[in-house]
């Protein structure tokens, strides 16, 4: 397994980047590669990539997410990886964004991102690209607060269980 860990400093509250973050639907405005994110169920989501010429598909479980703290997941097809995203708190305006990616994936594509450092570019490239979008616009795009223990997710505080809208049949 190959680890690449990379912080960056934002400027704006910890609430606000970590909101953000959970925005998916946003990551191809921002993260290069990145095609289109689809959030499929709360802990679930599909990503479009690309990298070079190929395109890979592939779905990713949130396993762990607490609001302003952090956010863990684990990719269930290739390229395997593992990923957390942790927020800190700098006072007033300010937080710490660190990025963590276990690639998993064997052979050929594991050496050829640790050899040519692919994996930590790519990390540092989302990091500042994340950071640039965030500042610019000032405030998040929208925000999901709930949280997600071992994959599941657990209700909303003051919620018996999580809220699902009534869609209109007809």
């Amino acid at each position: 397994m190959s680890t690449t860990e990379e912080s960056i400093d934002v400027d704006v509250p910890v609430h606000v980047a970590y909101n953000q973050w959970t925005q998916f639907r946003t990551f191809p405005r921002f993260m290069d590669g990145v095609r289109r994110v689809d959030q499929i169920q709360a802990s679930t989501t599909h990503w479009v990539t690309r990298f070079g010429p190929r395109t890979y598909e592939y779905d990713a479980e949130i396993v762990e997410q607490v609001p302003d703290r952090l956010v863990r997941w684990e990719v269930l097809d290739e390229p395997r990886h593992t990923g957390t995203a942790t927020f800190e708190g700098l006072g007033a305006g300010h937080c710490r964004v660190t990025l963590r990616v276990d690639l998993r994936s064997r052979g050929a594509v594991r050496q050829a991102a640790a050899v040519l450092g692919i994996t930590r570019r790519a990390v540092r490239a989302a990091l500042t690209s994340f950071k640039e979008f965030t500042e610019g616009q000032g405030r998040e795009t929208g925000a999901w607060r709930g949280e997600i223990s071992k994959g599941h997710v657990r209700p909303t505080e003051g919620r018996s269980r999580p809220h699902v809208p009534t869609w209109p049949t007809g």
